[in-house]
């Protein structure tokens, strides 16, 4: 049973919806199993629970949307 987690900023539940469908989809294909044995799990972060060279996912100059 494939399980995927995706840590990431907070989405719009449409994009998550298409990328949960397309990984279903490549397991099915490569590994030849059931998309009902497929789990995709979010794990959104917002900024303020993120850092990157020591500074804060929540300050303008982090450039997050970069990432």
């Amino acid at each position: 049973m494939p399980i995927v987690t995706i840590q990431q900023f907070p989405r719009e539940l449409a994009q998550k919806r298409e990328l949960a469908r397309r990984i279903t989809d490549a397991f099915r294909e490569v590994y030849g199993v059931s998309e009902q044995s497929v789990q995709v799990f979010f794990h959104e972060v917002d900024g303020e629970n993120w850092a990157k060279a020591g500074v804060m996912g929540s300050e303008p100059s982090n450039g997050k949307d970069a990432s």
